[in-house]
């Protein structure tokens, strides 16, 4: 349940008449920790009503995350409207008592022998009855939690404990009271011995998860990304029989398919609309021979030359003409507060603006499209082509490009925000002036730097900006351009590729998701603050056009994540959840290599929800290539390990 968002102007709320008493009616709930004295002028009744809005917004953001613990963990069956009638009768059913329709509720009359209680007063009934009930013993011990099914060790959740609230609190503070008492919550976790031999449970189990819990469970399709420096900037297929050699390799293991990225750099890299794609021609005919399906990624990015994962490959840019636009009109490209051009992709300012020798933004992507759509369309009349990806943003994510390695980025800093060309900045004015405050026409003054943490910056830190009127009003136009480019771009390639499976790859930005501003996912462009749901409304345009939703798949930092209030696994199921939700199709897409069992049972743990009554399960899952597969031999035991995860995703594994 999201909460709505505070009106801007104080006549949206007229002010309460004065009470007639002194005393006031004592708080309940999560607010009954500090009683306000009775606002004795305009002021006071104002800032008291600001208060209570605040209250009530972190009220409903806890009470949403409990029902979604509920949901998730529990497999309560809670309907989406609920509340805490519906969670009390469906606790009350769990434990094995009747709730009729009027919330009558009772023991039924089997379970044992039979004790005087005292239930509910209804109109027709106020006597003591005799109920059968058990034995006072409770039926969970520590036997049986032993013995209880468990997914993960981080399923394990414990209730939310009561939040203390004071009157002084701003919007922000409110958000890290709720934050801190997930910090406050975890020296009880560990002082609880049976907790802690739940934790022991859960890692045996996952150590013996794939003996037999995966026979005939849902086939789920296992894709393998060739490495991106296949083709050169000349369209090139380099070395086929090292291609040929890996594909025999994946062929053996069972991979039903793999990802080829085509690069807008490369195939119209030297001028506009001249189009080669040659290179691919000849990857494809090899693909055809090993009766690969394949999913096409049409990647608007660059890549290489920022050193990740140690890799060698060929640098890969955007095409050489559109370099030579910019560098007579950067502001084509992304442009941070300092006014540093990110060269990565395209600004989205440009996607209605004729600056790219007569054509938009929007155009040439368009154009790119329709070209390769012409180019193969034989291989989509075959159904050779299982899906088609499109590139939205940093990455081929989408995301704002926030986090540059080439501008000093470092993981774990917040990044910084990108809008500062002169076109979305002239945008931003004029939504300002329409929201009737020009002053609030300019980027954050106060937003830190790539590397800063979000205490250290005063719009994200407690009693912040990123909360105020002006914070609000920035986020949800900056949240809002995402939203808006990704409309109108899937418009467009719908037109393209009617009938073909799209798929939109959302990223990961795990790090402060346990923070209270959540400052990461704040500068990449997802609105998602703790007490605010910033993936529903992408999520709502994506399931509009009926797009399947890749999600990027982390192996947390341990050594880092404490520090960066890190949560790679909680906002995962965030997205995943709100996108099943929605009715769309989910898939998954590991972020980087991996070589080891451990990384393998995450996996398709969370590929194969056990815990899910619905049985949902992602579509495909895609896996990430190491850049140096062509010049490095993976040994027999990855092989192996391999060979089994990919058994366990098709449903046929024996033993992991």
């Amino acid at each position: 349940m999201n909460s709505k968002q505070t009106p801007s102007s104080d006549s949206d709320y007229p002010a309460p008449p004065n009470p007639p008493h002194p005393s006031q009616r004592r708080p309940r709930g999560f607010a009954s920790a500090s009683s306000p004295p009775p606002p004795t002028n305009r002021r006071e009744r104002e800032k008291e009503k600001e208060r209570t809005k605040l209250r009530e917004r972190h009220r409903r953001a806890i009470t949403s995350r409990m029902l979604s613990g509920l949901r998730q963990h529990g497999n309560f069956p809670l309907p989406a409207r609920a509340d805490m009638n519906d969670v009390l009768a469906a606790l009350a059913r769990e434990a094995g008592w009747v709730v009729e329709a009027d919330g009558t509720t009772y023991r039924p009359a089997s379970l044992g022998h039979t004790v005087a209680v005292q239930p509910p007063i209804s109109a027709s009934n106020n006597q003591l009855v005799n109920f059968a009930v058990k034995s006072a013993e409770s039926p969970i011990s520590s036997s049986s939690l032993r013995s209880c099914p468990v997914t993960k060790a981080q399923d394990v959740h414990t209730p939310l404990m009561p939040v203390e609230v004071e009157d002084g609190l701003s919007s922000a503070s409110l958000d890290s009271v709720v934050a801190g008492g997930n910090a406050k919550r975890m020296k009880y976790v560990n002082a609880d011995p049976t907790m802690e031999s739940l934790d022991h449970v859960a890692h045996d189990q996952i150590s013996t998860l794939h003996e037999d819990q995966f026979i005939g469970t849902e086939y789920i399709n296992v894709f393998a990304t060739l490495p991106m420096g296949i083709i050169n900037n000349y369209c090139e297929l380099i070395d086929p029989e090292a291609v040929k050699q890996e594909l025999r390799q994946l062929k053996a293991l069972n991979v039903d398919g793999v990802v080829v990225y085509c690069w807008w750099g490369i195939v119209e890299g030297w001028a506009p609309r001249k189009y080669d794609w040659s290179g691919y021609n000849d990857l494809f005919m090899i693909l055809k021979e090993f009766h690969f399906k394949f999913q096409i990624m049409l990647a608007f990015h660059d890549y290489g030359g920022n050193g990740l994962n140690g890799s060698m490959e060929m640098p890969i840019s955007l095409p050489k003409w559109v370099l030579e636009i910019g560098k007579e009109n950067p502001d084509i490209f992304f442009t941070d507060r300092e006014g540093r051009r990110n060269t990565e992709c395209l600004s989205w300012g440009i996607d209605r603006e004729r600056v790219l020798n007569g054509r938009t933004g929007l155009e040439v992507c368009f154009d790119f499209m329709r070209s390769f759509r012409m180019e193969f369309d034989a291989l989509f009349e075959e159904g050779t082509i299982y899906a088609v990806e499109i590139g939205m943003g940093a990455s081929g994510e989408l995301r704002y490009p926030s986090f540059p390695h080439k501008f000093g980025w470092i993981y774990p800093g917040i990044g910084e925000f990108q809008c500062y060309d002169r076109y979305m900045q002239q945008n931003l004015r004029n939504a300002a002036k329409l929201r009737g405050h020009a002053i609030w026409g300019r980027g954050p003054d106060s937003a830190g730097y790539y590397n800063s943490r979000p205490h250290e910056a005063e719009f994200f830190c407690d009693k912040g900006e990123y909360d105020n009127y002006y914070g609000r009003f920035f986020l949800k136009w900056y949240t809002g351009y995402l939203i808006n480019h990704t409309d109108q771009l899937l418009s467009l390639t719908r037109l393209v590729f009617e009938g073909i499976q799209l798929v939109v790859k959302i990223p990961s930005i795990y790090w402060w998701y346990k923070s209270a501003s959540h400052a990461a996912e704040l500068t990449a462009g997802f609105y998602n603050p703790i007490n605010r749901d910033g993936y529903a409304s992408i999520l709502e345009v994506l399931s509009r056009h009926g797009v399947t939703v890749k999600i990027m798949y982390c192996r947390p930092h341990s050594q880092d994540d404490g520090e960066a209030c890190a949560d790679s696994g909680g906002l995962f199921w965030q997205v995943m959840r709100s996108g099943q939700d929605l009715g769309l199709t989910i898939a998954a897409e590991a972020s980087l290599s991996c070589h080891d069992s451990d990384m393998y049972d995450r996996i398709v743990d969370m590929a194969k929800a056990r815990c899910d009554p619905d049985h949902r399960h992602l579509a495909f899952f895609t896996y990430l290539q190491s850049p140096h597969i062509f010049m490095e031999q993976r040994d027999d035991l990855q092989l192996t390990e391999l060979g089994n995860f990919i058994r366990c995703m098709h449903g046929d594994a024996t033993q992991f």
